[in-house]
């Protein structure tokens, strides 16, 4: 059985855009479940907590851009 090259990259970069979706879920879960009961007792310190909800968002931006790098073929 023979697979080509571009099968390969394109599993190397579904894996990459998954696995970053999968650690923003998990990590925001716990974030986004903590975060709201500071606002329910600290409504002023929501700047804080959403700034600290938004950090997870970055895992599925570099899972998103390696699996784009992977596709083009670029490394």
């Amino acid at each position: 059985m023979v697979v080509s090259t571009d099968a390969i990259y394109a599993l190397a970069a579904s894996i990459a855009i998954a696995g970053g979706l999968i650690g923003t879920g998990m990590a925001q879960q716990g974030i986004g479940a903590a975060g709201m009961g500071i606002i329910a007792e600290k409504p002023e310190k929501f700047g804080q907590v959403l700034f600290f909800f938004v950090i997870p968002e970055t895992l599925w931006i570099i899972g998103f851009v390696l699996g784009i790098i992977l596709l083009l073929h670029v490394i």
